[in-house]
């Protein structure tokens, strides 16, 4: 399964249908929506459906104006043969065939068939119009829920959220923030970036990489710090840029980041606040995971 997954879900009937989100796309489905139907055999709707020629057809335009690696000739021998009574068609044989990305699909008891929003809205039309009515009306609720929005926010975010939060290492989390040496108060720094990895972590990005070198291929110093730390990293790169807006010089700049730093630290380490978004940021993780090992 894709990485940076969020997973919440919609409620249409009592009917409880999961709702996948991968990047910025929305995933509903299919199998929950198809148990609208037939609850014991869900892929049977799927796979009729899928049988209709105007389906692949939909399907195919679909791919052709979202996806740049589709397969074209495969889908026409699709397009050609659907319809007939030989025909067959499921979600793994489509994705595997054409490299469509408008569905997800796995196999086994914790498997299931998700869709692209605009791709279930026309898989619940075929199931019933009725039914595709209360589904859209549920699924933009879910669109402005603050808590889901809040989720999906934190997720893109990395100053607000890390999904692929990694163990913290010593190097790092040991950190409050340490006091600038006169060297580093005086070095001139090439890349912007260091000079706010300077007032809070102590080195620079390539300091970082030498002295975690099992963890540089992986990310860099700012995927491997904590929720604090990120929150003072956003504050110091907004004043960094008023700073540069009024021509203050680099050592000046750093000198006053990493005093700034050091009080933001004291206020906030025992905020509540924080501690909320810490909690909220694990429970993402462990969704992250449950979807991960389906």
């Amino acid at each position: 399964m894709k990485n940076n997954v969020i997973k919440s879900e919609l409620n249409v009937e009592d009917k409880k249908i999961s709702v996948m989100r991968v990047g910025n796309i929305n995933y509903i489905s299919l199998t929950d929506l198809a148990r609208y139907t037939n609850p014991e055999e869900p892929k049977i709707p799927i796979q009729t459906w899928m049988r209709n020629k105007d389906v692949i057809a939909y399907l195919g335009l679909w791919e052709s104006i979202n996806n740049e690696n589709f397969k074209g000739i495969e889908f026409t021998t699709f397009e050609r043969e659907a319809g007939k009574n030989s025909f067959y068609m499921s979600p793994q044989k489509w994705i595997k065939e054409t490299n469509a990305i408008g569905m997800i699909s796995k196999s086994g008891n914790n498997g299931g068939t998700y869709a692209h929003s605009d791709i279930a809205l026309e898989f619940a039309s075929w199931l019933s119009p009725e039914f595709k009515l209360y589904v859209i009306q549920e699924f933009e609720r879910l669109k402005r829920d603050e808590a889901y929005q809040d989720k999906i926010e934190w997720q893109a975010s990395r100053l607000l959220s890390k999904v692929n939060y990694a163990i913290h290492t010593d190097a790092i989390k040991n950190y409050i923030v340490p006091t600038l040496t006169e060297y580093q108060k005086k070095y001139v720094y090439a890349n912007e970036a260091d000079v706010i990895n300077v007032a809070l972590f102590g080195m620079t990005a390539k300091e970082w990489r030498e002295n975690n070198p099992s963890l540089a291929n992986k990310g860099n110093i700012r995927d491997y710090t904590d929720l604090l730390h990120l929150v003072i990293l956003s504050n110091l790169e907004n004043a960094n840029a008023e700073m540069i807006l009024h021509n203050i010089s680099q050592q000046e700049r750093l000198i006053n980041l990493n005093e700034s730093a050091r009080r933001q630290m004291n206020v906030l380490k025992n905020n509540k606040g924080i501690k909320e978004l810490e909690l909220l940021q694990k429970q993402i993780n462990k969704d992250k995971i449950l979807i991960e090992n389906k």
